[in-house]
């Protein structure tokens, strides 16, 4: 596929310079100006992402060379890209900032592949002609990266804009787009896990409002659509636009539910659409404000912030129990990181003990540090109802949860953990019946089979039911085919269990 629609990417020197603000606000000016702007993420993020689709009007993609691989990544870009006026993608960390000394899947990794011209944002607090020399070195780092642009955040007043927009003109031959005054107070305030998310932040709208004033006032949007229009026309693989079909189609849609209110609502959105594609129907729901949980032949509960809702969570006891309920019948259910800490018996936070559904009999704690933070890889060691034994998996895990009553030997744990944490001894996935609930993200883009299995699951589900087919706890697992790929299917009385 040509690609001729312009994008930019916006990174920084280090984390924490102000790319989201940026970001943010010029993806609320330009679309102020009639653009229609495809936002995205480099990184598997969701708060960024949350803020920059509330800005832009738009989805908010992931790029993320780890979680997605390059045919992965390139499909889901030149897919989104086809209906947009251009591409305004958000950077993370640093410009060359990786997993390793080469930089892997860095920001400049990412801007090479598509082609897209860079703007570094400047964080000047405290310093001034060495922002020059950092740039002068961004520059001749790697000479394939595009750097077209500085914009400078944190200004003290007039000399000190002055001095390091001359230095830089000067020395580096790149034009400063924009100089942004030290502000007071922070438009997106931080907590733990990074930004505040706009689901809880009381005036969201006001504060992309703000930040597109700002950028407005301090920032030339027009020069930066210009540098965007300049990226040069690029020719990636044709994207494929379609899912392997399971070879048992149903005679029905498949209802998947999935959880999303304030507490859960880290999905990416090429895995709910992988799912739509293969003919799934998506049933919302909310543990927050739902009475029960729906009719659903399948349930994927993402991440967020149980933490930050557990009163409410534990006050709707009977969508708990519900859920309980359906787990106990067989009900497939796909969990990651704060919906695995929903699965539990109870959440500690801050010495306040509130129940939750107990399918697994554990107390997550919660702590003040991060205690997984990262990409992980993860290699399935146990027979499972979603992934075959011998694949390797690549996530993402940030969570600030522990087990600290972990009881060696009852629970089965299906992953064996080659980078990251995981739950306990260099292990994650905990499972019991059809429930597999871990701490890392993965991304449909790069896990090719997760979203077939899943709808697999919620096909075999329907059908037990419909044919109220029992089986006992000692039968073996069911092999079947899925695209080509053998998978274990469960029996409803299953109970992935080592007593």
């Amino acid at each position: 596929m040509i690609v001729d629609r312009p994008r930019i990417v916006f990174s920084a020197l280090r984390g924490n310079s102000g790319k989201t603000l940026l970001t943010v606000g010029v993806g609320a000016c330009l679309t102020r100006r009639g653009k229609a702007v495809s936002p995205f993420k480099k990184g598997p993020d969701y708060i960024d992402a949350a803020w920059l689709e509330m800005a832009t009007g738009h989805p908010c993609y992931n790029l993320d060379l780890f979680l997605m691989g390059r045919e992965g990544l390139l499909s889901s870009f030149t897919t989104r890209l086809q209906h947009a006026d251009g591409a305004l993608v958000e950077g993370n960390r640093g410009l060359y900032d990786g997993m390793d000394h080469e930089g892997s899947y860095s920001t400049a990794e990412l801007a090479k592949l598509l082609k897209a011209p860079v703007v570094l944002v400047a964080d000047c607090n405290m310093v001034t002609r060495t922002i020059a020399a950092m740039i002068l070195g961004c520059q001749h780092f790697d000479q394939k990266v595009a750097i077209k642009g500085v914009i400078l955040n944190r200004i003290a007043g007039a000399r000190h804009e002055s001095i390091i927009r001359s230095a830089i003109e000067d020395r580096c031959g790149v034009p400063v787009l924009g100089a942004v005054p030290r502000m007071r107070g922070e438009i997106f305030p931080e907590r733990h896990m990074g930004l505040l998310p706009p689901r809880e932040h009381p005036g969201a709208l006001q504060a992309i409002e703000e930040a597109a004033c700002v950028i407005d006032r301090h920032v030339d949007v027009d020069a930066l659509w210009e540098i965007a229009r300049g990226a040069p026309d690029a020719c990636f693989d044709e994207p494929d636009g379609k899912q392997k079909e399971p070879y048992v189609r149903p005679l029905r849609q498949p209802k998947i539910g999935f959880i999303r209110d304030s507490a859960f609502w880290f999905y990416y959105p090429d895995n709910l659409e992988a799912l739509e594609q293969l003919g799934a129907s998506l049933v919302e729901c909310s543990a927050l404000n739902d009475r029960e949980l729906p009719p659903v032949d399948a349930l994927y509960i993402g991440g967020g912030f149980p933490e930050s809702h557990a009163a409410a969570l534990a006050a709707n006891t009977r969508f708990r129990q519900s859920l309980r309920e359906a787990v106990e019948a067989g009900l497939p259910v796909y969990a990651e990181c704060g919906g695995l800490m929903y699965l539990g018996k109870e959440l500690l936070v801050d010495e306040k003990v509130f129940p939750m559904t107990g399918v697994f009999p554990f107390r997550f704690v919660l702590d003040r540090s991060p205690q997984g933070h990262g990409y992980t890889i993860l290699e399935v060691e146990t027979p499972n109802p979603y992934f075959p034994r011998g694949e390797v998996l690549h996530g993402h895990e940030f969570h600030y949860s522990h087990i600290p009553d972990w009881e060696e030997g009852r629970f089965t744990l299906v992953f064996k953990v080659r980078r990251g944490l995981g739950i306990h001894g260099g292990r994650d996935g905990l499972l019991y019946k059809n429930v597999l609930a871990t701490y890392s993200h993965v991304h449909a883009s790069g896990t090719k089979g997760w979203a077939n299995t899943l709808l697999e699951q919620a096909i075999c589900y329907r059908r037990n039911r419909s044919f109220e087919q029992t089986m006992t706890v000692d039968e073996a697992p069911v092999v079947t085919e899925i695209s080509g790929t053998a998978r274990h299917s469960f029996p409803p009385g299953h109970m992935g269990l080592t007593w």
